[in-house]
């Protein structure tokens, strides 16, 4: 959400000033509706803006990075009791940028962030049906019973979690470790999944979103996307549209 003033200068029709006599002298509506209130906000990427009857866009490029999130940090720009943000890892020009979906406090590995709002609903959303993959490890022995459990769905607080791909890797009677693909995107699901079976956390890590891969990237670093993941991103949320990648 942006100010009406500022999304109009940065579709070029002149200065801050100019911008504002064209909202106070009646000449701007938005989704039909007449606007003279500078203070007035909106969403850039579902509100339509008209200036004279003529439909305005902004100039603003789209921008994606994926960051690999370390342990303790909270994905927020602001925290009321002063812990580190993403954001304290990231540059300037990122300060705007929104997370597509979350990792808790305490996990870690690939978050996403944009300034496109369609991409950023979407690529949370289940319909679209985009994998999220996990390392995670537990303590104590994990058997094939709680695996099967796992895959076919367990019930959390109210509702009932969609199959989900389990790979068991390694079982003792210490720790377990397993990797995890699910769909959805619930509040600390991955958690709360293995918590239901009788297995607490010991780490978590998100190493790949559909086909975009945390690979080598070391903790703490961010990096544009590629070409053909923004690309991917777009054909699986079934947005048409073209880009221009300026991440380079």
């Amino acid at each position: 959400m942006v100010r009406i003033n500022k999304y109009l200068s940065s579709c070029e029709l002149g200065s801050r000033r100019k911008v504002e006599q064209l909202i106070t002298l009646g000449k701007v509506t938005v989704n039909n509706e007449l606007i003279t209130d500078l203070s007035t906000k909106i969403d850039t990427e579902k509100d339509i803006v008209r200036v004279n009857n003529k439909i305005v866009k902004n100039n603003i490029e789209k921008i994606f990075i994926l960051l690999n999130k370390p342990k303790g940090y909270i994905v927020t720009q602001k925290d009321e009791f002063n812990r580190k943000t993403i954001y304290d890892l990231l540059p300037e020009f990122a300060k705007n940028l929104h997370p597509v979906g979350r990792l808790d406090f305490e996990s870690e590995g690939l978050l996403l962030l944009t300034n496109d709002g369609d991409i950023t609903n979407r690529v949370s959303h289940p319909v679209y049906k985009i994998e999220k993959t996990y390392k995670v490890a537990v303590k104590g022995q994990l058997d094939m019973n709680k695996v099967s459990q796992l895959r076919n769905g367990v019930k959390i607080e109210n509702y009932t979690t969609q199959t989900a791909k389990v790979y068991l890797k390694t079982s003792t009677p210490e720790k377990s470790e397993l990797k995890i693909s699910i769909k959805e995107g619930k509040n600390r699901q991955i958690r709360k999944m293995l918590e239901e079976v009788g297995h607490e956390i010991i780490s978590l890590k998100r190493i790949q979103i559909g086909n975009i891969k945390l690979e080598k990237l070391p903790l703490g670093n961010w990096r544009f996307l590629k070409d053909i993941e923004i690309l991917y991103l777009l054909k699986q949320t079934k947005i048409n549209k073209t880009f221009k990648n300026e991440n380079k």
